[in-house]
């Protein structure tokens, strides 16, 4: 049986900025970062799409990898932005050295509907890099369609492939087709709107990020100890909120305003191309969020994170 990335969440990190200048805020993401270790997370998805990394430096991506490193003990799926080879393997190199033993795998996006195309892209990489991959279905971020069967082909064709980020909806259709034809875990993403169907249709948790993540770990947790009606009564409070952060355009801006409403971190600056927060939404926001924690009850992790950081 081929080697498959641990079924769970894995929270996709937000990198927080500061300033006028929108820096990397390090001692934000040291927060971020050990919160996701406190509630329970099977590991971190760093540097990926809502992770803001293409707007990074490369000294930046690895100054992210570092904190995470340095601040958790969880394994990392890192995101890889470029859709070309070479450039892919350049990046890939500098995520194998600033996190050592602590990859689980990089994160590398379909760049072809054809599927020899994709094959060949992520055979060099390995035999580059040596590097375990999660192959990324996520057309709104490559510009790249590939067909459900087309993705299969591909990961027969890569044993290194551990595992399949599907965000192409709907996704419950492609996951259920995926995790039928193949031994690797599945993933949903797309901040849990779909999680529920997802989990019928075989996926083994998520990798997605959501300001509210205890919510999606006992959603999935739920599924693996109870089944679906444990599942649902877990993430049923919740998801107005899910539906209110992914708005079209502004999911990123929305979720960063969230992640500093609960203190989890400290400004909810996004670089551009990323839009703002629109202020015209703060009452929905309020309402969403006192409705999410009224759900979550206590929380002392959280309250650690605000007092102890802003």
């Amino acid at each position: 049986m081929r080697e498959s990335l641990t079924p769970g969440v894995w929270g996709v990190v937000a990198t927080p900025f500061q300033g006028s200048a929108l820096d990397v805020d390090t001692d934000s993401l040291a927060g971020l970062v050990g919160y996701y270790e406190s509630i329970g997370a099977t590991g971190l998805t760093v540097l990926g799409v809502f992770g803001e990394a293409a707007a990074l430096t490369p000294a930046e991506r690895t100054l992210v990898l570092e904190v995470a490193v340095e601040e958790t003990r969880l394994p990392l799926v890192a995101g890889v932005t470029s859709l070309f080879t070479g450039t892919a393997v350049e990046e890939i190199h500098a995520i194998q050295a600033a996190t050592g033993d602590r990859l689980a795998a990089v994160m590398v996006q379909a760049n072809s509907a054809n599927p020899g195309v994709v094959s060949a892209h992520l055979n060099a990489i390995h035999r580059a890099t040596g590097a375990k991959m999660v192959l990324q279905d996520y057309p709104l971020a490559s510009g790249v369609s590939i067909s459900t069967e087309a993705l299969i082909s591909v990961v027969r064709a890569c044993s290194f492939v551990t595992g399949v980020k599907a965000e192409a909806p709907p996704t419950s259709v492609a996951i259920s087709q995926l995790t039928d034809a193949l031994e690797v875990s599945v993933f949903g993403g797309l901040g849990g709107q779909g999680l529920l169907d997802e989990l019928l249709a075989g996926a083994a948790g998520a990798m997605t990020g959501f300001s509210y993540p205890e919510a999606l770990i006992a959603c999935v947790r739920a599924w693996q100890r109870h089944g679906y009606d444990a599942a649902r009564d877990a993430l049923l409070p919740y998801l107005p909120l899910i539906n209110f952060e992914q708005q079209a355009k502004i999911a990123l801006s929305i979720r960063k305003e969230c992640l500093r409403q609960r203190g989890l971190i400290a400004d909810a600056g996004v670089r551009a191309p990323g839009a703002a927060f629109p202020d015209v939404l703060r009452t929905g926001l309020r309402t969403h969020l006192a409705e999410a924690a009224a759900a979550l009850g206590p929380n002392p992790a959280a309250a650690h994170v605000t007092a102890g950081r802003f």
